[in-house]
Order: C-alpha cells, then structure tokens, then sequence
C-alpha cells in the first residue's frame, strides 16, 4: 500500500547529515539530462502549477513534485510530491512537500558550499532570517564548522530572534545592522531574502576574494536577489539547473541585459559533483552558487523521509490502492 506522510512525520523524521549524503549521491548519478526535464508551468489569472519531475540515476524512487498556487486575496502555496517504484510503476508514497521544499533547498546549498567554499571553518553571512535563512545556516553547520554567523534582515527584531535561536550552529551568531556589514569579514554568504520591490537585496562591490556566494530567492523572471555586478565578479557560477538559471530568472536576464556573459563560466552542480567540471580552482576566486530548485533535490529528500518514517513507524496508509496496469 501506499504511504502517507504529513508535514508533521516529515519534519520529525528529517536529518541533515542523511539528506545532504543522498543528495551527493543523487547528483552524482544524475549525468542524462533526460532524467530530470526542465520544469512546467501553467498560469491562470488566479492561480499557477508548477510541476517538477524525475527519474534518477542511481535506481531510487522516481516521482514528481506539484506546486499549486493560489493568487486571491491572500497568496497561498501547497506542496505535493509523488514517489513511484521504477520496477513496478507502483505509487510508493505521498508526502506533504511543503518541509520538504525548504530541507531540500538548504540540504543542496550545504553540498555545493562545501564543494565550492575554501577549505576550512567557514564565517558566514546570512541575508534574511526566515525559515530558508534558518535552515540554510543548521544545514551549513552539519557539513562544515561555522566559525561566526552573522544575519541581516530589515526587522532588528527578526535578526535578535534569529541570532538568539541559532547560537547552537556557531561559535557566534550575531545580528547586523546592514546586509554590508554582515558581508564584511564573511567568507560564505547567504542570500535567502528578496526586497519587496524586488531590486537586488545583494551588491557585488561588497565581495572579498574568496568569497562564496549562495542565492536562492530569485527563481522567476520578475524576481531580483544579487545585482549584475555579483555576476560580473563571479569566477565561475554554479547552478542547479543550467538553462533554467540562465533564460528564467530575474538576476541573470538582468546581468545578460547589462552585457554580462557568463557563458564560458558557468556549469551544472552534477557536473561539480561527479567531477566532471571543476568548482573552485583557486582561493582567490569568486563563486556563486545560484540554485532555482530542482526535481533532484525534492525526489532525493523525500525517499530518505520514507525510509525514515517506515523505520520509525510513521505515517498513514492510503485507503485505495493505486492500481498499475499493463500496456
């Protein structure tokens, strides 16, 4: 029978350290650009679907990630994801994708930082003290150790409550009063913020050498995080999904529209992964990691939380049976 899993088994069940190592794994296997198809979306004038889909390299579930959203008074978002047996085309599971929509994403920066940033303890600045900023930096801390945080968010109140609530990641964690500030002496920068009027909450000229810069908060055409000077600076651009981060967000057709081409610079996060291209070749150089979300990462996080949840003894059973037939 089919499992079900809530927000609640999903959040209960989750591990840092598990997620990130089936993720290393999923992308290292993920080497058929067919295998996981560039996303789709459909608009309405009062509502979208966004559905992402794949069938990974290494034999684990496949499945498909539904985003439905709705655009009336009050924008509100659910999640879905269906996980199916390749060898059967059996409905394994169905889980509640809000949790896992933000896991996966910091789960995935966590991997690519400690792929791209230098080596060593890292400081780090975080744009934003929301629940990706938040899991951004207890992701970063199951991966490296995080020598000092320190967060801006335009609220003193939020990045007080943020540094108080995070003081178990770092051996300092602090608030700043500007997203300058913050990036002073930070050697891994978080960009999980975007400004309501969407002009860049980011700034290249504030980048030291070295510097590994990490956004997550602009995946749409209407949407700007880092400003085109971020991208002129970058030595190399990592993304998780390629054309997607090049034609369909708001930071890099800016950068384009500003004659920046980074064409020669830029490569998959699979690629980095298997070591096909190269990350990081020197200490000196400037990377940025510009992730949109991918049916990897969900599909990837999601088998784990069943696994987990089936050990544990968590979760409900669907009360059909989802029968497959032969054609």
């Amino acid at each position: 029978m089919t499992l079900v899993l809530d927000d609640a088994a999903v959040r209960s069940v989750f591990e840092w350290r598990s997620a990130i190592d089936a993720l290393r794994a999923a992308y290292a296997a993920a080497d058929d650009e067919g295998r996981f198809p560039p996303r789709v979306l459909a608009r309405g004038d009062s509502g979208m679907l966004r559905t992402l889909s794949g069938v990974p390299g290494n034999g684990a579930l496949m499945g498909t990630k539904t985003i439905a959203g709705s655009f009336g008074e009050r924008r509100m978002f659910s999640y879905l994801v269906a996980l199916f047996d390749p060898a059967t085309a059996e409905l394994a599971a169905l889980l509640d994708g809000n949790s896992i929509t933000g896991f996966r994403t910091a789960a995935t920066s966590a991997l690519a930082t400690d792929l791209l940033a230098r080596p060593g303890e890292l400081d780090v600045a975080v744009i934003g003290s929301g629940f990706e900023a938040r899991k951004h930096v207890e992701a970063l801390a199951a991966v490296r150790r995080l020598a000092s945080v320190r967060v801006f968010s335009p609220r003193e109140a939020s990045r007080n409550r943020f540094s108080t609530d995070l003081s178990h990641t770092a051996a300092s964690v602090e608030p700043s009063g500007s997203a300058e500030a913050a990036v002073a002496a930070a050697s891994v920068v978080i960009c999980a913020a975007r400004s309501y009027d969407e002009t860049p909450t980011f700034r290249g000229s504030w980048l030291q050498p070295g510097s590994t810069v990490v956004s997550i908060g602009s995946t749409l055409r209407e949407q700007r995080e880092v400003d085109p000077e971020t991208i002129e600076r970058a030595d190399v651009v990592v993304a998780d999904m390629v054309e997607e981060v090049l034609h369909d967000t708001g930071d890099l057709l800016a950068a384009k529209a500003a004659g920046i081409d980074i064409s020669g610079r830029i490569r998959s996060l699979a690629d980095v992964v298997a070591g096909r291209r190269d990350g990081r070749t020197g200490p000196e150089q400037i990377v940025l990691y510009k992730s949109v979300g991918s049916a990897v990462q969900d599909l990837a996080v999601a088998a784990v939380c069943v696994e987990a949840a089936k050990k544990a003894g968590l979760g409900a059973q669907l009360p059909i049976h989802i029968q497959p037939v032969e054609k």
